[in-house]
């Protein structure tokens, strides 16, 4: 009652000092989080629209559309609902699914260009979709009053969990999603526009093979950078299962797909299907260690050079299928690496041997080609004029024998990140914004082929996982399903101390230490490891790749887990003492405290050098673990366990000793009586009486309630005659007690207490205990035989002379049993509480 009392107290204590340090956390860095309070109890955030001209942020919620203005966030919220009818909300329970699930969860919201806001909801399993004025931050009113909808089918998922991407092109939607109630057809489609110009994917598992949609990008060409009149493109990322694959398992792998967007589907073939669905894999592999990351959770999209598109690159956020444990890692891919894989050669199945070929020829013009210049003038104007062949090949051959590879930037083990922004640096190099599922905000830096770990900002108090991150003026607009923050994103001013502004020199940032701030920087760093050096120059002098020994004080048999932060994706190891009790766990390493294990332990990882293949052992953490008071502590704890164990084997010696004596005293007293009578087989034969023996014996074990349940057969004389009986034994256990109470044969739990002090007096005084040794100590010595239960033969004479004897050795053995208790009670051990495997012991 104390411990849950001081719980009580401390918790709240707890609570408030926790979120006390994460509001000064945030107030420290001048930034602010809203929560349901703000947003008038409204939840589930899924999915955001910035209006980067004047700031207003739109949030898809459930059964609501909120607004604000990030530039004024104490501004009130503007709020839409569209909920569901209750009699459609029935209608969606009744096939099956929850009430949670049967609501309008806002999943796509889209600029049409013409002052709306195109808006989808999963609207109890029957997508529906709503045009939003801007003017007035309404939602469009049909005839009778109601929301004027239109189907959502292909447009936005059918499931709030599903996943989903959406991309606007020239006013025209392009989708990723589930097409049927059942979420077991897939669609990439043109969701909006002319009728006749709506086509979507082959109902293939060439073309989708239960894809998870992750994020879509449109790239449009410009007319300086695109010379040959290249048509614009869409480009989605997903991960599916690989058919390429002939495993046992189900393989994933990241995908990258390409249509184009004046693709309109061709003339037989193909009708109202892309004719430029091409896609291929992509690849992020540590080729030194060969670690793949096979399973793509988010994209983000980024130009190196503004307002060059062919500068685009593609930061992808993997995890790995084979991982038990948490991992994450970040590629990145260039536009003009995914076009060279995708004008490259393409991969066929030949049915008859299962093998993967590359097929030839390739019929003119190339299959999945865009529309071009080229193209135009040989009289292709549209996809519409394209040949059979051409269109039958595209169909079954979606699929590219290359690979899209790249070499991971970050590998993180032991976090999971959900969603990755990109800023650019002014230099070379950019900032990874990474959240996490425990709702926090890390921040890398990425110069060259190191990465760098500046930040780590815990944003929600109730560690939701980050879903949303927007990039806008300077600032990071993070969202979870319930609460959104605005950080600040650019900028050395970002970085408060000396240690972390020296992490981004690589940045352009320099510590002044006259101001005491951050500052941006023209100076050229000198050569090695900036960002060690930067280090050095701090006060607590200690570099990114040569940090202080960590005294840790220790005591014997102490787990402890060493922390060591993994950026590369190249592996860590630690140098230690020998010590069979230690296990590396992802870059950190979990080891038990002992004699052999006391020493200097040291974490080295692998930096990216000057190329790939060439990486430099950096030293991330180094411990020296010494005992705690070891006179006081170790030597004497286990000295004190020597003594005792003594003790015990003494005990035990003096117990057999003992044991031995008050049977030759039983034998001896019971020897005259017996001589010159034959006893009669009429007891437990010694196979069952070993039986009995074994069983009572059986060891406990704390998880079982029941260890034994076994009938076994006991013979008992009455009036001379022998009768079987059948008797139970059962043993029960109880989790948290500290003994049990025999009583004849059923031996039950007794909760009395936790150390055994009431259980061991029980075993001392119950007669029903003894008496059941005693039945088995007289069957034994009754009968020397192994083979069949011989039959009863004797007159009454025989038979009372046996129940004489039976009764003299329960009298003596019980006269026996009484003297070694009170000698037993003489000893001061036996006066404390007893452990129960001893009582057990002097029990049976």
């Amino acid at each position: 009652m104390r411990g849950g009392r001081a719980t009580m107290i401390l918790l709240p204590a707890v609570c408030l000092l926790c979120a006390a340090s994460w509001a000064a956390t945030l107030g420290g860095l001048g930034d602010l989080v809203l929560g349901p309070r703000e947003f008038k109890g409204v939840t589930n955030f899924s999915t955001f629209l910035l209006d980067r001209a004047t700031g207003m942020l739109f949030m898809g919620a459930r059964d609501a559309i909120l607004a604000l203005d990030t530039n004024n966030l104490q501004q009130p919220v503007k709020k839409i609902v569209w909920d569901v009818p209750e009699r459609k909300r029935q209608s969606c329970v009744t096939k099956g699914k929850t009430e949670v699930d049967c609501n309008n969860y806002i999943r796509l919201l889209q600029f049409l260009g013409d002052g709306r806001i195109y808006v989808c909801g999963t609207y109890a399993f029957d997508p529906q979709c709503a045009f939003l004025e801007l003017s007035t931050f309404t939602l469009e009113r049909a005839q009778d009053g109601g929301v004027r909808m239109e189907t959502g089918k292909g447009k936005c998922p059918f499931e709030p969990s599903q996943h989903y991407t959406a991309v606007m092109a020239d006013g025209t939607l392009y989708t990723a999603a589930t097409s049927n109630f059942l979420g077991t057809l897939f669609d990439i489609s043109r969701a909006t526009g002319p009728e006749q110009g709506r086509i979507r994917t082959e109902q293939s598992i060439n073309w989708l093979n239960d894809p998870e949609f992750v994020s879509s990008a449109f790239i449009q060409q410009s007319a300086e950078s695109n010379p040959t009149g290249d048509d614009d493109k869409i480009y989605f990322f997903f991960t599916e299962v690989a058919k390429e694959y002939d495993l046992y398992t189900k393989v994933k792998v990241p995908r990258v797909a390409r249509v184009c967007k004046s693709d309109v589907g061709g003339m037989k073939t193909l009708q109202r299907r892309w004719t430029t669905f091409l896609k291929a894999q992509l690849v992020c592999e540590d080729k030194p260690s060969g670690q793949r990351y096979n399973v793509l959770t988010d994209v983000f999209t980024t130009q190196q050079t503004p307002g060059d598109p062919s500068s685009t690159h593609f930061y992808g956020l993997f995890t790995s299928q084979w991982e038990r444990e948490e991992l994450s890692a970040v590629c990145v891919f260039s536009l003009s690496d995914i076009n060279k894989v995708l004008n490259g050669p393409f991969k066929e199945l030949k049915k008859t041997s299962e093998n993967w070929i590359n097929p030839e020829p390739v019929p003119t013009p190339r299959p999945g080609q865009c529309l071009n210049d080229a193209l135009k003038a040989e009289g292709f104007e549209t996809s519409l004029k394209l040949p059979d062949k051409v269109l039958t090949f595209v169909r079954d051959h979606p699929l590219m024998e290359n690979s899209v590879s790249a070499a991971p930037l970050l590998v993180r083990k032991g976090i999971t990140y959900t969603k990755l922004a990109v800023t650019q640096a002014e230099r070379k190099g950019a900032v990874l914004h990474l959240g996490t599922d425990r709702g926090e905000l890390h921040r890398v830096a990425v110069v060259d082929q190191n990465t760098t770990l500046l930040q780590e900002i815990p944003l929600f108090p109730s560690q939701e996982p980050i879903n949303n991150i927007l990039l806008h003026q300077g600032r990071a607009l993070v969202g979870s399903p319930l609460y959104l923050a605005r950080v600040s994103a650019e900028g050395c001013g970002l970085y408060p101390s000396c240690e972390v502004c020296a992490r981004a020199r690589g940045l352009g940032c320099e510590w002044n230490t006259k101001e005491e701030v951050c500052k941006e920087t023209t100076a050229e760093p000198g050569s090695g490891d900036i960002v060690d050096e930067a280090l050095r120059k701090c006060v607590i002098g200690e570099g990114r790749c040569s940090p202080s020994i960590r005294e840790m004080r220790v005591s014997l048999g102490l787990r402890l887990l060493l922390p060591c932060v993994q950026l590369s994706p190249r592996p860590c190891s630690w140098e230690h003492p020998p010590d069979r009790h230690t296990r590396q766990r992802h870059s950190s390493l979990e080891m038990v405290v002992s004699e052999k294990s006391l020493g200097k332990y040291v974490c080295t990882c692998q930096e990216g050098g000057p190329s790939v293949r060439d990486p430099t052992p950096c030293r991330r953490a180094e411990y020296q673990l010494t005992l705690e008071d070891p006179t006081a502590g170790g030597a004497v704890a286990v000295a004190g366990n020597r003594h005792v164990v003594a003790v015990y084997i003494l005990l035990f010696c003096l117990g057999v000793v003992l044991g031995m004596c008050l049977l030759y005293f039983l034998t001896h007293r019971h020897s005259r009586p017996c001589q010159g009578h034959h006893l009669p087989d009429n007891s437990v034969s010694s196979e069952k009486g070993r039986e009995l023996l074994g069983s009572s014996a059986t060891p406990q074990s704390p998880s079982s309630a029941t260890l034994l349940s076994e009938g076994f057969t006991l013979t008992e004389k009455r009036n001379g005659t022998a009768t079987t009986t059948t008797t139970s034994s059962t043993l029960h256990s109880s989790q948290g007690n500290g003994g049990h109470h025999y009583s004849g044969t059923l031996v039950s739990s007794n909760p009395s207490n936790g150390h055994g002090n009431s259980i061991y007096g029980n075993c001392r005084r119950s007669s029903g205990s003894l008496k059941f040794a005693t039945e088995i100590l007289a069957a034994d010595m009754l009968d020397g035989r192994t083979g069949e239960r011989a039959k009863l033969r004797g007159v009454e004479r025989e038979a009372r002379q046996g129940d004489e004897v039976e009764k003299g050795l329960r009298d003596g053995a019980g006269d026996g049993m009484k003297g070694l208790e009170e000698d037993l009670a003489s000893f001061p051990m036996f006066k404390s509480p007893a452990p129960l495997a001893k009582c057990e012991e002097s029990s049976i």
